[in-house]
Formats: structure tokens, sequence, C-alpha cells
């Protein structure tokens, strides 16, 4: 093999291997510990708002999902839910604020009779600097309208920066905080889009040279 053709070969596989790492590049910025599932559980809907505090503090990070723990009534979904993410609990500074679509799986029953599901929203959400910020939940919507709620977990179990959260419920005031993680991209490892044009450009360029080097 000739040594343009390695360097050829060397360029394509190195490109492979850069877009994996950006395509790999999302993570749990924030967790707040697993689902307990039996201790309680705090309505999210009805009027009622739950408010979680979570931590950035592996630098900033564009957030993109949530995962938090649900109990339902048997047969009920949960399809969607206000997310917001505020400076203080249930206001201040508002850097995101929108009705999310939710998958619910893994349900299990607990002792009380109620599923226990993860439920997992994805969306384009705000680009956080390192420190400590609120996420709030509200409005849930069931498909049958029956109340849902956001298991307590205490933050037991929790392995992140910050942990566990502080909690607030806006009828209650303060609470034991829920099991949910944070989901997002660091910025500092994803590339500008000029960037990422040229690296696709020396990507399509190193493939082509293969390509052509082949068939002569």
């Amino acid at each position: 093999m000739s040594y343009s053709l390695r360097r050829n070969l060397l360029a394509g596989f190195c490109f492979v291997f850069l877009i994996g790492l950006v395509a790999a590049s999302s993570q749990t910025v924030y967790e707040n510990g697993p689902i307990n599932g039996d201790i309680d559980a705090w309505t999210i809907n009805e009027g009622f708002v739950v408010s979680d505090t979570f931590t950035v503090s592996q630098g900033s990070s564009a957030l993109t999902g949530l995962v938090f723990g649900g109990w339902v009534f048997p047969g009920d979904v949960i399809e969607s839910v206000d997310v917001s993410i505020t400076s203080a609990e249930f206001g201040g500074t508002s850097y995101f604020d929108q009705q999310v679509n939710l998958t619910q799986s893994n349900c299990g029953a607990n002792s009380y009779g109620y599923n226990v599901c993860d439920e997992t929203a994805s969306f384009n959400g705000p680009t956080l600097a390192n420190g400590t910020y609120w996420l709030n939940l509200g409005n849930a919507v069931v498909n049958t309208g029956d109340p849902a709620y956001w298991d307590e977990n205490s933050g037991d179990g929790c392995h992140s920066a910050g942990c566990p959260s502080q909690a607030s419920d806006n009828s209650a005031g303060p609470i034991p905080s829920e099991a949910f993680s944070i989901l997002g991209t660091p910025t500092a490892t994803t590339p500008e889009p000029g960037s990422l044009a040229l690296l696709l450009s020396g990507g399509a360029l190193a493939v082509g040279a293969i390509r052509r080097r082949w068939r002569d």
C-alpha cells in the first residue's frame, strides 16, 4: 500500500472517529439520584408546581433533555409537562419555559397501587454556565385528565456536584427533593458550525481520494 493511500485512509478514519466523538458528546449534566417509588410523590398538574435545584459544574452546557420519575394511575400516560428553568424557585430570571412532550417507559407498580415510570423529554434548551439553577415542573397533561406526580427520593444515591437538590412545592413550601437527571452537551467540545463544515469537507475529500486510489 502506497504512502499516499495510507495517509488518505488515516484521514478518513480520523474523520469518522471525530464525528463519533461529536455524536457521543451528550451526557448527564446533573442527576439527583435514582427513582425511589415507595416514599411519596408531588403533584405536577392541577395548579401545583414543584421546583428543584440543579448544578452545572463541568463547564458551559447546552441542555438537551430531562428524565424524571413519575407516578401515575394504572393505564395513565403523562403526555407532556411544562418545563421551566429559572434563577430562583418558581421565578427570577427565566432561561427556558416550554411545554415539552414526554416518553413514558419502564413502568412498574409500587406498594400504593401507582405505576412508577421513567418520564423522558428532549428539547433545545438554554446554554448555561457553571452555577445553580431551579427546574420547575407543572401543567402536566395526562391522557385521562388524572393527576400526575413527581417521585420524591430526597436525593438518595445522587452523585453530582450540588446534590441533593433543594426543593419546594408551590403550595406546601420546602419539601424533600425529587428523582431526575438533566441532560446536555458541553459546549466546549462541540465544534462551531464553520469548523464542523470544514471537518465534513475534509472528510469528504479524504474519502474521495481513497475511492479514486482504489480505482487507479
